[in-house]
C-alpha cells in the first residue's frame, strides 16, 4: 500500500520514546500500528545516530499483536521456518518471495471482498454476519444449559437454595432445566 507521498518520520530516543515529526507528538507502537492499517508509511530513525531502525520497529509492533490474546497470526511452524532460513542460502529470495505472497494475498482478499459485495450486497452481508451472531447466540445458550452445572448455579442466581434429596432432587432440577432450555429455544425460534 505505498504511496507517492513522502513516509512520515518518526524518531526513537534514547528513553524508547517514539516522536511523530507530522504532528509533533509523542506515539506508542500502537499509534503505529494505526498508522500502518490505515495505509500511511512511515520510517523510523534512531534520534542520536540517525540510522534507520525502521525495520525493528515494525517487528516489535507484530511482537506485540502476537502476544495479544487470539491476535495469533503467526504459526508457529512458520516462525520456526523463518528462523531456519536465517543464515542459509535461501535467505536472500526469502524477503522477496514473503512480499510476492503478501502482496497476492491481500489482492486476493480484495478480489474476494468484491465478490461478496456483488453477490450479495453490502446489506445481504451485514445480514449475514447477523445471522451469524444470533446463531451463535442461541448455540452458547443451548450449550450453557447443558453444563451439569447450570441448575446450581441458576438457582444460585434467583437465590433459592440447592435442591436436597439425592437424586430425586437432581432428577427434579435436570427436568426444570430441560423445560427452561426447550422454553428459551422456542422463545429463540419464535425471534427469528
Amino acid at each position: 500500500m505505498a504511496s507517492d507521498k513522502e513516509p512520515t518520520v518518526i524518531k526513537k530516543y534514547a528513553n524508547r520514546r517514539l516522536y511523530h515529526t507530522g504532528t509533533s507528538s509523542y506515539v506508542t507502537l500502537e499509534d503505529l500500528a494505526g498508522l500502518v492499517r490505515n495505509g500511511e508509511d512511515f520510517v523510523v530513525y534512531d534520534a542520536k545516530s540517525g540510522d534507520d531502525i525502521t525495520r525493528s520497529v515494525l517487528a516489535q509492533i507484530i511482537f506485540e499483536e502476537e502476544s495479544k490474546d487470539g491476535q495469533n497470526l503467526l504459526p508457529i511452524a512458520f516462525l520456526r521456518q523463518l528462523i531456519r532460513f536465517y543464515g542459509d542460502s535461501m535467505q536472500a529470495l526469502v524477503p522477496r518471495y514473503l512480499e510476492f505472497s503478501m502482496d497476492n494475498l491481500t489482492q486476493d482478499q480484495n478480489k474476494i471482498r468484491e465478490q461478496m459485495s456483488k453477490a450479495f450486497g453490502t446489506g445481504a452481508i451485514d445480514a449475514l454476519q447477523a445471522q451469524t451472531r444470533a446463531n451463535m447466540a442461541m448455540f452458547t445458550e443451548a450449550f450453557r444449559l447443558f453444563n451439569p452445572f447450570a441448575a446450581a448455579a441458576a438457582a444460585k442466581s434467583r437465590g433459592e437454595a440447592p435442591a436436597k434429596g439425592g437424586e430425586n432432587g437432581e432428577l427434579g432440577d435436570l427436568k426444570r432445566e430441560l423445560n427452561e432450555m426447550r422454553e428459551r429455544l422456542d422463545r429463540l425460534a419464535k425471534e427469528k
